[in-house]
C-alpha cells in the first residue's frame, strides 16, 4: 500500500509539470501562431498592392497601345495628304500648261476677229527697229516706243504680272501717248488672265473713262461683260454686251457680243 500511494504522489507531480510544460508550449505555438497569422496578412496585403500596381501598368501599357496607334493613323493620314498634295501639283501644271494654251487660242481668235491688231502692228513696228530706239535716247519717242514693247512682248510670252507691271510702269512715266489708251487695256487683260476679273473690270472702266477716243474702247467694255460673265453675275454682262451692239454695231465686238447673248438667255 505504501508503494502504491508513493507511486501514485510521483505520477501526479510528473502530470503537473508535464501539463505545465504543454501549457507553455502552447502559449508559444499561440504566440508563434499569432505571429505567422500576422505575417501572412502581410503578405497577403503586399500582394494585394502588388497586383494593384500590376493592374495599373497593364492599363498604362493599354493607353500606351492605343496612343501609338492613334499616332499611326495620324501618320498614315499625313502621307495619304503628302501623297494628294503631290499629285496636286502635278493637277497645277497640267491646268497651267492648258491655261498657256488657252490664252494663245484665245489671242489668235481675236486676231482673227480684228481685236487689237491695230495695237499689234505698232508693236510689230517698234520691236522691228530696237537700235532706233535706242538712238532716239531717254525720254523721246523711242524711249516710249521701248518701253511699251517690252511690256507687249512679255505679255505675249503669258508673263501677266511682270507684264502688267512694266505696262503700269509705262502708265505712270507716258500717261497721254498714243499707247496710252493700248497699255491701259493691256493691263486689264493682265488681271483677266490672272483670273482677277473684278480688278480687271476697274481697268478696262479706265480705258473707258480716261481714253474714250481709243480703239480699244470696245474692246474694253466686250471684255468687261466677260469678266461679268465669269463672275456668274450675267445680269451685268447682258447690259454690257447690249451696249457693245447699241453703240458698235458694226464692230467685230458686237458680232462677239450677240453670239454671247444668244449664250446667257
Amino acid at each position: 500500500m505504501i508503494v502504491f500511494s508513493f507511486t501514485g504522489c510521483a505520477t501526479t507531480g510528473d502530470l503537473q509539470r508535464v501539463q505545465g510544460s504543454l501549457g507553455s508550449k502552447i502559449g508559444d505555438h499561440d504566440s508563434e501562431i499569432a505571429e505567422l497569422k500576422d505575417e501572412a496578412a502581410a503578405g497577403k496585403a503586399a500582394v494585394e498592392e502588388l497586383r494593384k500596381k500590376q493592374a495599373d501598368v497593364r492599363a498604362d501599357i493599354t493607353d500606351l497601345r492605343e496612343q501609338l496607334q492613334q499616332l499611326r493613323g495620324g501618320l498614315e493620314q499625313l502621307q495619304k495628304e503628302s501623297e494628294s498634295i503631290q499629285g496636286r501639283v502635278g493637277e497645277i501644271k497640267g491646268l497651267k500648261e492648258k491655261l498657256d494654251q488657252t490664252a494663245f487660242k484665245i489671242n489668235f481668235i481675236e486676231n482673227f476677229l480684228g481685236i487689237g491688231k491695230k495695237d499689234e502692228r505698232a508693236a510689230g513696228n517698234v520691236e522691228k527697229h530696237p537700235k532706233n530706239h535706242a538712238r532716239n535716247g531717254a525720254g523721246g519717242n523711242g524711249d516710249k516706243e521701248s518701253l511699251y514693247a517690252a511690256a507687249y512682248e512679255l505679255y505675249k510670252e503669258g508673263k501677266y504680272e511682270k507684264a502688267r507691271l512694266e505696262f503700269q510702269n509705262f502708265l505712270k512715266n507716258h500717261p497721254r501717248t498714243e499707247y496710252s489708251g493700248n497699255a491701259q487695256f493691256w493691263v486689264g487683260e493682265c488681271y483677266y488672265f490672272e483670273k482677277s476679273y473684278e480688278k480687271a473690270i476697274l481697268e478696262y472702266e479706265k480705258v473707258i473713262k480716261n481714253y474714250p477716243e481709243s480703239n480699244k474702247v470696245p474692246q474694253a467694255l466686250l471684255k468687261q461683260g466677260l469678266s461679268f460673265l465669269e463672275l456668274g453675275d450675267k445680269t451685268s454682262a447682258r447690259l454690257i454686251l447690249q451696249n457693245i451692239i447699241k453703240d458698235y454695231p458694226n464692230a467685230s465686238q458686237a458680232r462677239v457680243a450677240r453670239a454671247k447673248l444668244l449664250e446667257i438667255k
